[in-house]
This record gives C-alpha cells, sequence and structure tokens, in this order.
C-alpha cells in the first residue's frame, strides 16, 4: 500500500484517505480491488481485460473506468484546505482602534481590538460574556479592514488576510487561533473541527449535525435547558491523540424563527439583542452557553443528525456509516497531517450515526437521553 494512502475498513466499504490532496474517498471492495492494482503499477489495459473477464464488461468501458479511477484518486491534484496567505510582512498596521475588550476563558485572557463596530460584529457578540474587566492577558489580537480585505493580526505581528466577503474564513482562522490559546495546543494537533453542535451529560459528548435551518443550534438550547451541558455550537474541536471533543465557549446562535420555541425557556432571550448579520442573510441572538469548566474534553462515540420540522411525528433511527460520512466530512475541517487523519478514520469507525426528525421537544429529549444511557 502506498505510503501516502490510508485505508479503513468501515461497514464492508473501503474508506480512504489521499495524502496529497488531503480527501477522503468511499469505495467498493471490488473498485478498492482494482486502486490496489494501480498502486502496484499494474497497466490499467491489464486491468481492464481481468475486469471484462470477471464482470462481463466491455473491455472499452472497463478502460474507461480504471482510466478514470486512476485520474480521480491517484492523479488528482493538491487540493489545499487553508487560503493561500501573501506576504503580509510589510502590510501597516493601524495606530487606532475603537474598540478594545478582553475576554477570559479560565486563565486565559485574550486582549481583542477592533477597528470600528464592522470588525467587532463578525466576532465579539459570539465572546462578550467572556469579557472581563482584569488587565492579565496571554494573547493580544487586532482586527482591521482595509483595502476590501479583513486582517488578523497576533501579538502584533500581521498573521492572515481574507477578501472581505470571505469573512467565514476569518471567523473560522480567528476561532480556531481563540482555541488553541485556550487549549494551550497547536493547529497540528488537532484533528479536525466539525459544524456540528456538542452536547454533553459530563461523561460523554454527542455531536448534532444538520444542514443551516435544521435546528441543531435550536436543539441545543433546549437541550441545555434539560440537564445537559452545552460544549460547543457550530465550531466543535476534537484532539487527534485522545479523539475528544474540547470546549468552545462561544455564545449559541439563535434565529428569530426559534424564538416562539426557546423564549418560554428562556424569557431573557425577548431582551437580547439581535444582531443583523447582512452577509449570511439573518438575524440571530446570542445564548451564553450553561458550561462553567471551559477545559472540558471528553469523548463522543455518536453523531446525530438533527431536524426540527413542525407537526413532524418523531422519527428515530440509525443510519449507515456512509451517509453520515457523506454529511459530515463536506463541512469540515480536518487535519492534512497523515496521524491525524488516521485518527479520524479511526475515530469515525466507532461512531453509531443517528437521524432524529421532530416536532415535540420531550420526544426529542428523550430520545438523546436514550443516546447517552446507551438505550437505543
Amino acid at each position: 500500500m502506498s505510503s501516502s494512502l490510508i485505508t479503513k475498513t468501515i461497514e464492508g466499504k473501503r474508506y480512504l484517505w489521499l495524502e496529497k490532496t488531503n480527501q477522503y474517498v468511499v469505495l467498493e471492495n471490488e473498485v478498492f480491488t482494482v486502486l490496489e492494482k494501480l498502486i502496484k503499477r499494474v497497466l490499467p489495459k491489464t486491468i481492464a481485460i481481468h475486469l471484462e473477464k470477471t464482470f462481463s464488461i466491455p473491455f472499452e468501458e472497463a478502460l474507461k473506468f480504471v482510466k478514470e479511477l486512476e485520474d480521480q484518486i491517484l492523479n488528482s491534484s493538491t487540493k489545499d484546505q487553508e487560503k493561500s496567505i501573501s506576504d503580509l510582512s510589510k502590510t501597516t498596521i493601524p495606530s487606532n482602534f475603537e474598540i478594545t475588550t478582553t475576554y477570559q476563558v479560565n486563565n486565559t485572557f485574550i486582549k481583542v481590538s477592533y477597528k470600528s463596530d464592522l470588525e467587532a460584529s463578525y466576532i465579539h457578540p459570539k465572546f462578550e460574556h467572556l469579557e472581563t474587566k482584569k488587565l492579565k492577558k496571554t494573547l493580544e489580537f487586532k482586527v482591521f479592514i482595509a483595502n476590501d480585505k479583513i486582517y488578523l493580526v497576533i501579538n502584533n505581528k500581521v498573521k492572515y488576510e481574507w477578501p472581505k466577503e470571505e469573512i467565514h474564513y476569518f471567523q473560522g482562522k480567528f476561532s480556531m487561533e481563540f482555541i488553541q490559546a485556550m487549549h494551550d495546543k497547536e493547529e497540528s494537533e488537532w484533528m479536525g473541527v466539525f459544524h456540528a453542535s456538542a452536547v454533553s451529560n459530563k461523561q460523554k459528548a454527542v455531536l448534532f449535525l444538520g444542514d443551516s435551518g435544521n435546528g441543531k443550534s435550536t436543539s441545543l438550547a433546549i437541550l441545555q435547558k434539560h440537564r445537559f451541558q452545552c460544549m460547543a455550537d457550530d465550531f466543535v474541536p476534537i484532539v487527534a491523540k485522545n479523539k475528544e471533543v474540547y470546549q468552545f465557549p462561544a455564545a449559541i446562535s439563535i434565529k428569530n424563527s426559534s424564538l416562539q420555541i426557546l423564549a418560554p425557556l428562556y424569557p431573557l432571550l425577548n431582551e437580547t439583542k439581535e444582531h443583523h448579520l447582512k452577509l449570511l442573510n439573518k438575524r440571530v441572538r446570542y445564548l451564553p452557553p450553561n458550561y462553567t469548566d471551559n477545559q472540558t474534553h471528553l469523548p463522543c462515540k455518536d453523531l446525530v443528525f438533527i431536524k426540527y420540522h413542525k407537526d413532524a411525528a418523531l422519527s428515530f433511527y440509525k443510519i449507515s456509516k456512509q451517509k453520515a460520512f457523506e454529511k459530515l466530512v463536506p463541512d469540515s475541517w480536518l487535519s492534512p497531517k497523515k496521524e491525524n487523519a488516521t485518527s479520524f478514520l479511526a475515530w469515525f469507525a466507532t461512531l453509531n450515526c443517528y437521524q432524529i426528525t421532530y416536532s415535540q421537544t420531550n420526544e426529542m429529549v428523550a430520545s438523546v437521553s436514550k443516546i447517552f444511557n446507551d438505550d437505543v
């Protein structure tokens, strides 16, 4: 097997990680057998002849399939998950920042200066509950927009830039630098960061996933009122070495469409400031998480694809690993390190994967409780 290819068998299918492209592929065993022959430098023509005899496939069709497999998996060009960063050493840092605040997470202090209200609007609302008047600090960020680009400065060095329309990349990198500081870890130590919500019972974590608008954050807020703890919303980091979910203390994002459900549980939401996220075309309010120990990290063995749908009857069942994988991976940041890719596939192989659709919150809470109690 090529050292640049990592593979694991899960539910009868072969899951591959390709080092050159940092991509994951799921193959049937028969297709993987063809790939193994290509890796061993067997000629495509020879493989096609074998397929023609074994499966009664026309030779030209078999040869086309083998060559396409070779191009797509073995000869594909490198795919960068990170945005390319230009030389920023000559970028001028503004001398004046209108807003400066410090966030405290346990014993970690992060001072952040924003050039104006605009820059602050991209970050501060989700971290406002962490503000402190203490003067201690271990890290200093600065955020400013200039020439239609947004810049992130760390300890007075311009580290990153993005076009203004790619604010989500900036927000992701800011969050990554934040968790590295609060958990004292390098980016290379993380297995991945998942676009999910993480809930715990203080012993283990469960990840909630789903398309935007399906109700991940709403479900998280409901569970927070039913003895469970919020570990992370929208940004769930997992370390490669122990394969555990780490706390990310940003506030829970609550859309206006969820107020009817959540306001009875959180009356203060009616008075909470509304934020208009113009780039995302939505209005949200922020609900602080109920976790007090922000150094917590817990194992996770369950993925739940959750959807709130008005008037829907409860639907709760296991789904295939392949279906879960195909939903999980595209929205995730996954480490390009070989060791971390190995950890990811090993972790994924252990997971139980579920789909829950609900309209009655008590039924959803009862279903999630069964998952935590291993009573499914």
